[in-house]
């Protein structure tokens, strides 16, 4: 049950239980139009997917030490960051 879907397909459900079903702010159920639950699961999950190459990226770039690597560069006059996040997003291409 994808309870972002229900939510924003059903504005008045306030509180969604896995076996009892959706509940509006009085504790009402509130029926769910399934096609639209569906509907609204497939395009969430498109926008996720659209995203993967910038979670997977943002992993890389967290284990780069930038600071460190941008001192060294203008240190050394060499452009050993520039390569490493050109590396990632290589590795991870935009959509």
């Amino acid at each position: 049950m994808n309870h972002r879907a229900i939510y924003n397909t059903h504005p008045k459900v306030v509180s969604v239980d896995e076996t009892l079903g959706a509940f509006d702010k009085d504790g009402n159920n509130v029926v769910l139009d399934q096609d639209k639950v569906d509907v609204e699961t497939a395009k969430l999950k498109a926008e996720l997917d659209a995203q993967e190459y910038a979670r997977n990226r943002k992993i890389e770039y967290d284990f780069l030490n930038q600071f460190e690597l941008m001192t060294d560069d203008a240190a050394n006059g060499t452009t050993t960051h520039a390569e490493a996040i050109a590396a990632i997003k290589t590795k991870y291409p935009k959509g």
